[in-house]
């Protein structure tokens, strides 16, 4: 019974560390409050860089500096180019770490500016301090994305995301029923709806063995967010969520997941090693890519050539209906 009590508390604190329940003011969830951030500093990239290379004048007017157009231009040219990076992967540090190192030739530039006696050294100086709170604040968002993405108290977080070429109500309808999720997840044997929000879930692990669970769904936004996480007692306690959200230039929608694992005990410490692999953030990403195929082509391509993914005579638009 104490046994029982103790599993129960620590997956309850696994959970809670996952953020799958928890909400911030502004109604969004804790897990993904970084990405918004990122998105956000896209859209602002893409704005600025748009007005650069349209209009190097007026931006050289509004930063105090003259005859620098050319230069203007090509640092529009490279804002535009971070803001598509961190739209289409705002889960992803890496392009925002590449908008700090962006804000650093920034504040170069206007540092060697200052020297020019063609500069209003007024306008410059604001400039500089306005780039430089925004350089904290990509640093900032940077650093959160990083540490997200890093294993740490027993719990390993993986994000990770695609853009697939169907609206996001199809995508959305299509991940809600969870029995069509091992379509395309490679580790999992089947998912059975056992109840309005609880379903079993069967995960396949080396040597044949497998390893069991029973799982709730947490969150439901139609066409926005699906959330789910195990049940206490499960083998490995997991969480997942995915969001749906429109790809820019109407290219589709994009799918940004994100996976929590870890164990409830130690007794079962290498069957959660097994099930993950070695690296559970590229069986994620392989399994996102899998999703965009079921999604824009009925089936999933193995690597010798052979389909795979749907019965015959079945299409993805049957599962759609289900």
């Amino acid at each position: 019974m104490a046994t029982q009590q103790l599993t129960q508390e620590r997956a309850g604190r696994f959970r809670q560390r996952a953020g799958t329940t928890a909400r911030d003011r502004t109604g969004g969830t804790r897990e993904f409050r970084d990405d918004n951030m990122a998105r956000g500093l896209g859209w602002f990239s893409l704005g600025l860089g748009l007005a650069e290379v349209a209009a190097p004048r007026s931006i050289e007017r509004i930063v105090g500096v003259r005859g620098r157009r050319g230069t203007v231009r090509a640092l529009g040219m490279r804002e535009i180019t971070h803001g598509i990076g961190i739209l289409s992967r705002p889960d992803s540090d890496k392009w925002v770490w590449s908008r700090v190192g962006g804000d650093i030739i920034d504040l170069a530039f206007l540092g060697s500016a200052l020297k020019s006696n063609r500069t209003n050294r007024t306008r410059t100086i604001a400039a500089i301090g306005a780039v430089a709170g925004v350089t904290v604040l990509d640093a900032k968002c940077a650093l959160g994305l990083s540490e997200s993405t890093r294993s740490r108290e027993g719990v390993v977080l993986v994000r990770t995301s695609v853009i697939v070429n169907r609206s996001r109500e199809e995508c959305y309808r299509f991940w809600r029923n969870f029995e069509n999720l091992p379509r395309f997840m490679n580790h999992l044997e089947s998912v059975r709806i056992t109840g309005e929000r609880r379903s079993h879930w069967v995960a396949r692990a080396p040597g044949g063995t497998r390893i069991e669970w029973d799982g709730e769904l947490v969150e439901d936004r139609p066409n926005e967010k699906i959330s789910w996480h195990s049940l206490p007692g499960a083998e490995v306690s997991n969480a997942g969520s995915v969001h749906f959200d429109d790809a820019p230039g109407g290219r589709g929608t994009i799918i940004r997941v994100q996976f929590s694992y870890g164990d409830t005990g130690t007794r079962i410490a290498a069957g959660f090693a097994k099930l993950l692999g070695r690296d559970p953030q590229q069986m994620v990403e392989k399994d996102l890519r899998r999703f965009k195929q079921v999604m824009e082509t009925g089936e999933v391509m193995r690597t010798e050539g052979q389909p795979a993914g749907r019965s015959r005579g079945t299409t993805w638009l049957d599962d759609l209906a289900r």
